[in-house]
């Protein structure tokens, strides 16, 4: 890895909102509506185990039992995913209003990304919480991954790719990074297929939620805390 000085995210303003419990959640993982999209607000929804998604034309804060989640020793790289890993140039936060731009854009399908939370993320990058893992070759953006890291703890909220295997090998790299700065928990909300292909399961709220406060209480994993350039590790 390779760095610049050393920083840390700073504090917004504390929310105006107080989200109920997560376990309160419906059979569909809905906590609530409404609220904003503040730095503070976010910062206490992910700290309090929810996340944010539109839900029609208002906002919708969800906490689904089970939580997706991949834990970083769970990983599976198969021989041919870690040979297209040498493929890559592997950047973090070089880029990250240029991922974010890609995971929204409008020819993907389900695409939730709107206006409103491309520029809540980016503010919470700009005060150091929210980052981006990208995929690079020759100098070209071609497939990364964003989300909110506090503590030991990263919630990560989407991914894109432009050429094969570009995705994957971001999602390698945020792994691979965590094990070696510190952190301990990735999030990865409701799990799929694609997900669960490269490791992730589920478990409980309450499991979950025993996690979260652990991860959150302990220092900063050192790859968030300067843009850097990374080397995959080898195994």
């Amino acid at each position: 890895m390779r760095g610049d000085t050393l920083t840390g995210p700073v504090e917004p303003d504390a929310s105006i909102w107080t989200f109920p419990p997560a376990h309160t959640a419906d059979e569909n993982g809905l906590v609530g509506a409404g609220a904003d999209l503040e730095p503070g607000t976010l910062l206490s929804a992910y700290g309090s185990g929810l996340f944010p998604m539109p839900l029609g034309d208002t906002l919708g804060w969800w906490s689904p039992d089970p939580r997706g989640v991949l834990p970083l020793s769970y990983l599976r790289v198969g021989r041919s995913l870690r040979r297209a890993c040498r493929d890559f140039d592997i950047r973090v936060d070089h880029a990250f209003d240029q991922v974010i731009d890609a995971c929204a854009s409008p020819v993907r399908p389900h695409g939730w990304i709107d206006a409103n939370i491309r520029e809540a993320y980016l503010e919470l990058h700009r005060l150091g919480w929210a980052h981006s893992v990208e995929t690079w070759q020759d100098d070209e953006l071609v497939g990364g991954l964003y989300g909110v890291a506090i503590g030991a703890f990263f919630a990560g909220e989407s991914m894109f790719h432009s050429v094969p295997n570009a995705s994957k090998v971001a999602l390698v790299a945020l792994v691979d990074a965590m094990k070696v700065t510190g952190g301990a928990l990735i999030d990865v909300q409701w799990n799929t297929p694609h997900l669960e292909s490269l490791g992730a399961v589920e478990i409980g709220r309450d499991d979950y939620l025993e996690l979260l406060r652990e991860a959150v209480d302990r220092p900063l994993a050192e790859v968030w805390a300067r843009p850097m350039n990374f080397t995959l590790l080898d195994d």
